[in-house]
């Protein structure tokens, strides 16, 4: 705990006082590893990253009240509104990342400066400690986005952390049918169920892809084979066929099924074994952040002609979607909060969360004399 300057809005921002301030898995990863990233975002234009000698106020899914306003801000925005704030402002001469670089402090504090352009006003009396996962659940909506599932598809989410957890809740929020959830660890495949999975999965005893598996499915590359030569052998029998294979074809309905994964661990061998796990064609969408290097086997992916996506972040208006989706209760991410602490029991809330069986996001409420979550 140290004493910093009170912030000062520039034109176009806002001073929070902070009411809630969620610790993000990725937050666990940097407080140790951080420089593991920081060669990465120097090489995609932004050398302004945490590093481990370089002090950071983290937390960059937080919620506030507006305590002062800098000159140019929206007359709509007035002291004493409730907000959430997309994490980037402008500060020396840039934009940076809220709370993940050392030119942008966090919402581990007191108070913390926001744009008013990429704030957001909390609606229907929403509590700060669930508006403040707008940001988490942004992270989820942009994956299951990306994804393009369907209701009618089947999908299956690695890991039920915090990632995995809002990945599940978007998919039950959108109506997918069947959600396939699988984790090591007990309480967070209790958590899932109560997120929306239908099916819960502990990797170690059964695989999730056998319990996603049914009719159209394949798993060999051998029965694709099959799958096509016995399908020539009928359709050829009638005129015109390849126009019947034609619609087929663009109705998706002339390969196999594929069920569409969400990678949530983000360790190093994940998405190896993914590849070599998943049925034919599957859809593998990459939500887990792995620090370190990793390596797949292409000809794996390349033989099972698998789709691989990697996502990051969200857009400003999933952002707002997400937070108007948790006011409205069309979003349900309350089974999320598992515990609260104030600025005192950031260190124990981290040793904490390395528990799998007890929690799955720790807020932060500066408030709170809480030292323990």
């Amino acid at each position: 705990m140290v004493e910093l300057p009170d912030p000062r809005p520039a034109d176009g921002q806002l001073v929070l006082n902070v009411l809630g301030c969620g610790i993000c898995g990725s937050d666990l990863h940097a407080k140790d590893h951080a420089d593991d990233l920081t060669g990465v975002m120097s090489q995609i234009g932004y050398p302004d990253f945490m590093r481990r000698d370089t002090p950071t106020v983290m937390g960059h899914e937080f919620c506030g009240e507006i305590a002062e306003l800098g000159r140019k801000t929206p007359k709509s925005l007035r002291v004493g509104m409730t907000v959430v704030s997309f994490p980037l402002v402008r500060a020396h001469g840039g934009v940076h990342l809220t709370g993940l670089s050392p030119l942008a402090p966090g919402g581990y504090a007191q108070q913390v400066v926001a744009e008013a352009s990429m704030s957001f006003v909390v609606p229907n009396g929403l509590p700060s400690e669930i508006a403040a996962l707008t940001e988490p659940m942004s992270v989820a909506l942009h994956a299951v986005r990306r994804s393009e599932v369907k209701k009618r598809d089947t999908a299956i989410v690695l890991g039920c952390g915090p990632v995995g957890l809002a990945v599940i809740c978007q998919l039950k929020a959108l109506g997918v049918g069947t959600i396939v959830a699988s984790d090591f660890s007990a309480g967070r495949r209790a958590l899932a169920t109560r997120c929306g999975a239908n099916v819960v999965v502990n990797p170690a005893v059964e695989s999730p892809y056998d319990k996603a598996s049914g009719k159209g499915v394949l798993t060999e590359v051998p029965a694709l084979y099959e799958l096509a030569m016995s399908s020539m052998e009928k359709l050829t029998r009638l005129p015109g066929w390849q126009h019947l294979y034609r619609a087929a074809d663009a109705l998706g309905a002339a390969g196999p099924k594929r069920p569409v994964i969400f990678e949530c661990v983000g360790v190093p061998g994940m998405i190896d074994g993914v590849l070599g796990a998943a049925p034919l064609q599957s859809r593998v969408v990459v939500v887990g952040v792995c620090m370190g290097t990793d390596q797949i086997r292409p000809t794996m992916a390349i033989s099972k002609e698998v789709d691989l996506r990697f996502v990051f972040g969200y857009t400003p208006l999933e952002f707002r979607d997400t937070l108007h989706m948790l006011a409205d209760g069309k979003l349900n991410a309350v089974p999320l909060v598992t515990g609260t602490v104030g600025l005192d029991g950031v260190a124990a809330a981290f040793e904490a969360l390395g528990d799998p069986e007890t929690h799955a996001k720790i807020v932060i409420d500066p408030r709170s004399a809480a030292t323990a979550p």
